[in-house]
């Protein structure tokens, strides 16, 4: 009778073992069961990076920024710099991705690619990368609870906004995407891939309008090369640099598709495109956007000293009707950005507590049909917290938007770093950068270590309690609780990324859920 239930017990688990795709053979190789459903094919992975960047929503919401800190000039070339500095960046993380196809990613990598010190690089890979995730999430849904105010006051004359109306709508907007992301995982893998085509069809749309049916545009020589130097600074290289910003606070979050790895079908080439072709595909129409609004700033000074300054633009060039029609594009594509970031920001926090590096791990790490539903509202809940200070301080929520970029792309680096300190014996994916592995690498740390200088640098001048970036503030809390938290506990509790069997362990486990 034993004899007979072993020898069933071996049938079963070589059938499991058959029937199993290369994605999630690959994933028992890495140490994990198949916890999260395969939904996402390679457009959708795409979509998922694609929707995140949402080149709209950077450029509307940063516009403001960028018209007092260089202008068009750097809005134009500015934009073409970053994006392909950007673009070097995510090749180098894609060629990881492509070898280590995990929902952990950035942390999961920095501990299988460290020389020494693994949990401890992974740790605090893991809180960067969770920082900047969930003020990715924050400043998305922020954005369009702001835009949404503006529109309403376009719309009703009467209205007056207020700070505790647009927290009160900001709330809103989170627990619709933490309800869609609970509920309707298939619909929210719909909507990121619906979120590309608005995207590419409402920047035409814009684009088209702006160019064809105002009365006048301005020069080409206006639009490409007039430089503005509004912010208080002597210095126009100062301003300048500070203008980048409107185009690297853009560029984020494209790590959302390594994220993704697990729901991914033939993820070590799905998902290493979708990170490249998110960041080309967004530099590039981003770039049509934005040179149809530089030929559209026709009442310069009125436009960048206004509240939303892309409504006025819009108003002026094409008229009232039609700009607010303009906002309700501009808002969708928020709205499909913060949902993205959620999706993103819950899986990062699901991997993080698989292996144990989050403040009661085994409630954040629950999936329920293929969903791991606690860490969406964990994403979102946290995310509400983070712009509460926005009642009282106007510096509070920007100095959010800084710990985004300089926590994502900290991350980014880190991995990245580290895989050229490994490359040696580092065993390559399908999808890889072949010879320029090693100088498209070095660009790319390059680039994270200077754009994130420039996000801690203050922005205006004369330098007081309202106009003080508090970056610098909030990434030292990040970086203090988690050094704090390791030497006080993690460091003996922590071990890095969890392995929980062989692969064929692994299998059983699957087959017998």
């Amino acid at each position: 009778m034993a004899q007979t239930r072993d020898t069933d017990a071996a049938s079963r688990q070589r059938r499991s073992r058959s029937s199993l795709t290369e994605d999630d053979l690959r994933l028992h190789e890495l140490g994990y069961p198949r916890q999260l459903a395969r939904r996402v094919n390679a457009f959708g992975n795409l979509a998922m990076s694609a929707t995140i960047i949402n080149f709209i929503t950077g450029i509307m919401y940063s516009t403001a920024l960028v018209m007092a800190s260089g202008g068009p000039r750097v809005m134009v070339w500015g934009w073409v710099l970053v994006g392909l500095m950007v673009l070097f960046v995510g090749a180098s993380m894609a060629e990881i991705n492509s070898a280590l196809p995990t929902s952990g990613a950035l942390y999961y990598w920095s501990a299988k690619l460290a020389k020494r010190h693994n949990a401890a690089w992974s740790w605090y890979t893991g809180w960067l990368n969770f920082a900047g995730q969930i003020a990715g999430t924050a400043s998305a849904d922020f954005g369009a609870a702001t835009f949404i105010q503006a529109l309403a006051t376009a719309q009703w004359s009467s209205y007056r906004p207020t700070t505790k109306g647009t927290l009160a709508i900001y709330a809103a907007v989170l627990a619709v995407h933490g309800l869609l992301n609970t509920f309707t995982v298939r619909l929210v893998a719909f909507l990121n891939k619906v979120a590309v085509w608005w995207l590419l069809i409402g920047t035409m749309v814009i684009v088209g309008w702006l160019a064809v049916f105002p009365s006048h545009h301005t020069s080409a020589s206006f639009a490409f090369t007039h430089f503005v130097n509004s912010t208080g600074f002597h210095s126009g290289i100062y301003a300048g640099l500070i203008g980048l910003l409107f185009s690297a606070g853009t560029f984020t979050g494209f790590d959302a598709s390594a994220h993704m790895s697990e729901e991914t079908v033939h993820a070590s080439v799905s998902a290493p495109k979708g990170m490249v072709r998110s960041i080309a595909f967004s530099w590039i129409v981003g770039l049509i956007l934005i040179i149809a609004m530089t030929f559209s700033m026709t009442d310069y000074s009125n436009q960048a000293g206004a509240p939303v300054p892309p409504l006025v633009i819009f108003t002026g060039a094409l008229g009232l009707t039609t700009a607010k029609l303009f906002m309700l594009v501009v808002i969708g594509s928020m709205l499909f950005c913060g949902l993205a970031n959620l999706t993103s920001n819950s899986r990062q926090i699901f991997a993080f507590s698989r292996d144990g590096a989050m403040p009661g791990s085994k409630w954040w790490r629950t999936v329920r049909n293929g969903t791991p539903v606690n860490a969406v509202w964990f994403a979102a809940v946290g995310a509400f917290v983070l712009a509460v200070p926005s009642l009282w301080s106007t510096t509070a929520f920007p100095a959010i938007v800084s710990i985004n970029v300089i926590g994502l792309f900290g991350s980014y680096g880190i991995a990245i770093w580290l895989w050229l300190r490994r490359r040696g014996d580092f065993e390559r994916g399908p999808w890889n950068l072949g010879r320029f592995s090693v100088p498209v690498a070095r660009v790319a740390i390059t680039w994270v270590v200077f754009s994130s200088i420039l996000f801690l640098l203050p922005q205006v001048s004369p330098i007081t309690a309202k106009t003080f970036n508090y970056a610098p503030v909030a990434l030292g809390v990040v970086l203090v609780v988690a050094g704090l938290w390791w030497v006080i506990t993690a460091r003996r509790s922590f071990q890095g990324p969890i392995s929980y069997g062989t692969p064929e362990e692994l299998a059983q486990i699957e087959a017998e859920l």
